[in-house]
């Protein structure tokens, strides 16, 4: 094993014991993806003709950040088909419109908004914007991050800000601006009916959060933040009928995992930084036979994961963290 697939393979969490446990288990693998595949297309075909499954989420509004691609954009969807409005945020327009435009062509309801998260006035422009369009806001998802990996020795600070800022300072500033529409309003509801509407918040946190990642110090450490974050609102909020939970992914295929060599990159403060693993074919093929399920997860199982913390079945979980790893970790 190589220099960086060794460090990738530490990133996963699960660093090989001898070369001999890097050897790919082949069939086991085909399987894996063979059943993920069916699932997909059963998961694909299930939509009414009212481009709906469910109505388990109807009379819900859904604020979505980083809604444009990946996981956020798989979220949104899901969340719509099963009946949510949807506010579909993002830093690139373009992209949100063509998510936000495709939930309204299935016949669900959705509007894109674009806009930075760590911008200070972002949050209740969000917020406002949910409220005036839907009438309300019941589903905060707060997803919008990237990585900027360094080796501790030499992570600049502005690499360490930047992590701190999108993933922990932009989430609480959320969730703040949040409050009249979830908690006070949650609030006067349990004063003149005597119970609030169910309303909660999922933070996406990592296990790079909850585990610790080589050359990932300082995206380690905000997505550690996240989950103290969740917990403080969860305690704080629940008495209002506001859940709060988290959900660390391990490895999804999203541009954050694919070669960095594709040439993603998103501009922070005037610098271009570069999305993606160096030398990503070689470490999906190395650790996909230390994942006990054979595969990386895909963004459609990341977002039924947060379908699932925003569902009616999810109605006494708060306070969690929720792993989506293939069971990298247990």
């Amino acid at each position: 094993m190589d220099k960086s697939q060794r460090r990738l393979s530490v990133l996963s969490g699960q660093l090989a014991h001898s070369n001999s446990s890097a050897i790919l288990h082949r069939d086991e693998e085909r399987v894996a993806e063979e059943a993920h595949a069916a699932h997909v297309r059963i998961q694909s075909s299930a939509a009414t003709s009212n481009g709906t499954i469910s109505g388990l989420l109807e009379g819900q509004v859904a604020l979505i950040t980083g809604a444009g691609k990946g996981i956020g954009e798989a979220a949104a969807r899901l969340l719509a088909a099963h009946g949510a409005a949807v506010v579909c945020t993002d830093l690139d327009d373009t992209a949100a419109q063509l998510v936000a435009g495709a939930i309204q062509d299935a016949g669900g309801r959705a509007v894109a908004l674009a806009g930075d998260v760590t911008a200070p006035e972002f949050p209740e422009r969000a917020v406002a914007e949910a409220v005036r369009v839907f009438g309300g806001l019941h589903i905060l998802v707060n997803n919008a991050g990237y990585t900027w990996d360094g080796v501790i020795h030499k992570i600049t600070p502005d690499q360490w800000a930047a992590m701190l800022q999108v993933h922990c300072t932009a989430p609480f500033r959320l969730i703040q601006a949040a409050a009249p529409a979830m908690r006070d309003a949650a609030k006067a509801e349990m004063e003149r009916n005597g119970v609030a509407k169910p309303r909660c918040i999922i933070n996406i946190s990592s296990t790079s959060g909850t585990h610790g990642n080589a050359g990932q110090a300082n995206y380690a450490t905000a997505k550690a933040g996240v989950v103290g974050l969740t917990k403080a609102v969860a305690k704080e909020w629940g008495p209002f009928n506001v859940r709060c939970n988290a959900i660390a992914f391990g490895l999804i295929d999203t541009r954050l995992t694919r070669p960095k060599e594709g040439g993603e990159s998103i501009t922070v403060g005037g610098q271009q930084v570069q999305l993606g693993i160096p030398s990503a074919d070689t470490y999906w093929s190395a650790i996909k036979s230390q994942i006990p399920l054979r595969r990386v997860g895909s963004a459609e199982e990341a977002a039924a994961a947060i379908f699932m913390l925003a569902s009616p079945y999810s109605s006494y979980i708060t306070g969690q963290v929720l792993e989506v790893n293939g069971g990298s970790f247990m």
